[in-house]
């Protein structure tokens, strides 16, 4: 995309000074209209060292209101990133609805030599990355994201002369290092590089936009021009094109298939407890001091004995090393991003343990049944959770799921129980009973979900829990068991 492209194209001065404020104008205006219609918009600026990133950006936010705008510098390798998925920065950085964001750098960069080398990453890994960033794009903007990409060009001359005039100004010298000269001498090489990400991640919803910037009022105007066409042509869209009908399948009948009645008496459920508690508490020490981490799911049945399961999971782990995220009806800011969001931010560092008390997989479970999202959208859920745990795993994280699977009676017994039981009221609502009378509908959610979400490297654990102390084990033997193996 770079080849052929000329970035010594100019802009005559009386030309640039005629046109920019009828540009400055309409983008102050299109950034209200942004704001009414609710879209969320992410400007992208990428491109070669010093091709004039910040000076651009500080002409596209001069004439908007900064209240509803944010610029997130996301080039620089920290700690605190290298610890979790490569991506979990940037969906940290997502703007709500209405709003504006501008990142001075990109998700784009992992292929370029300092961060391919702090990740550490292996060809294969490389490779993998472009499926992860293209998913990641192809998920925002199914969400009404709109994303401007903008990659700034210059010439090898003109970065040469723009480094020389950096470093004879003692204020601004310490912008240019080492890695930049190492750019410089080796442009054709990163030519190359550049050439593969923008072709690899150019894409008909999200494409690259190339800025010449020898000239920085040509680079300027061209800026301004293509953020403007891109938003009007987002907010005068006429109408969105009606989803296609999912084709219908044949689902397996999964959860009939097994029997929830698998049962552990006391002494050994006692013997078990301590043992695999014991080897738990060995295993999260050494998943911290190898820098591994570990990402478990609860689904399952109302009164399946998620708590109980997750308070025995944890009882002997450093508290300092995991963290348990209950779950429940998105709040007004995170229905406001997309919704993986509210998942992401919370994944957990290397290292360290995050339990998820429900999941993302609400989206495909209680919003499919109470018909709280549109068909279309939860069905193509399915794709979006497997790319997103794919990216988790990718990472070196550890994901186990397990749905805990009790029968119609034993929820019934354990409903009644917890409504007599003046210390256990507060577990049964009126939906828990509501939920019970569409136990057929979240069955057949279910079987779909394990079906289409069940992968060696994510797979899904059914446990047989009308025994709680027959499922507590299970799945801390399960859980033991994998984080040995991730050692190994």
């Amino acid at each position: 995309m770079l080849t052929g492209i000329n970035p010594e194209q100019k802009m005559e001065k009386h030309i640039y000074k005629e046109t920019i404020g009828e540009l400055e104008d309409k983008l102050s205006d299109l950034q209200q209209k942004v704001r009414e219609a609710g879209l969320p918009v992410v400007i992208v600026f990428e491109g070669w060292s010093s091709s004039g990133k910040g000076t651009h950006m500080a002409r596209v936010v001069n004439p908007l209101d900064p209240r509803y705008f944010d610029v997130r510098t996301t080039g620089k390798i920290t700690q605190d990133k290298e610890m979790r998925p490569f991506l979990w920065s940037y969906w940290s950085y997502l703007p709500p609805a209405g709003q504006i964001v501008i990142m001075d750098k990109s998700w784009h960069r992992l292929i370029l030599p300092e961060w391919r080398d702090a990740w550490g990453l292996s060809h294969t890994e490389v490779n993998g990355f472009y499926f992860d960033v293209n998913a990641f794009e192809r998920q925002l903007s199914d969400d009404g994201c709109l994303i401007i990409k903008l990659f700034l060009h210059i010439s090898k001359e003109e970065q040469h002369k723009r480094f020389k005039a950096l470093e004879k100004d003692p204020s601004t010298a310490w912008r240019v290092t080492e890695y930049d000269w190492e750019q410089n001498k080796n442009y054709e090489h990163y030519l190359h590089l550049y050439e593969k990400i923008l072709n690899m991640t150019n894409k008909e919803d999200n494409p690259w936009h190339i800025i010449e910037t020898n000239d920085r009022r040509f680079a300027t105007h061209k800026i301004m021009k293509t953020i403007i066409n891109a938003l009007e042509n987002r907010l005068n869209a006429s109408e969105t094109p009606k989803p296609e009908k999912a084709r219908r399948e044949k689902i397996p009948q999964i959860l009939r298939s097994v029997s929830p009645d698998e049962s552990m008496g006391h002494k050994e459920y006692n013997d078990e407890l301590e043992h695999y508690q014991q080897k738990l508490k060995n295993m999260t020490n050494k998943m911290y001091a190898r820098r591994r981490s570990a990402i478990i799911v609860y689904e399952g049945w109302d009164a399946a004995g998620k708590g109980g399961n997750i308070k025995r999971l944890t009882s002997e782990i450093d508290p300092r090393c995991y963290a348990v995220v209950p779950i429940g009806p998105p709040r007004i800011y995170e229905k406001t991003r997309q919704y993986l969001w509210r998942f992401m931010v919370k994944m957990p560092k290397d290292g360290h343990l995050t339990i998820f008390d429900r999941s993302w997989y609400g989206r495909v479970l209680v919003e499919r049944v109470e018909e709280l999202t549109p068909a279309h959208i939860w069905q193509r859920a399915y794709r979006e959770i497997n790319e997103f745990e794919q990216h988790l795993v990718g990472h070196g994280s550890v994901l186990l799921k397990f749905w805990l699977h009790i029968d119609k009676d034993e929820q019934l017994r354990r409903f009644e129980d917890r409504q007599n039981d003046p210390h256990k009221q507060h577990k049964i609502t009126e939906e828990d009973w509501r939920n019970r009378e569409k136990w057929d509908l979240y069955e057949a959610a279910v079987d779909e979900m394990l079906m289409k979400t069940h992968h060696s490297h994510s797979p899904w654990i059914i446990v047989e829990s009308n025994s709680k102390r027959y499922a507590r084990i299970k799945v801390l033997q399960t859980v033991t068991d994998a984080l040995e193996d991730a050692l190994r």
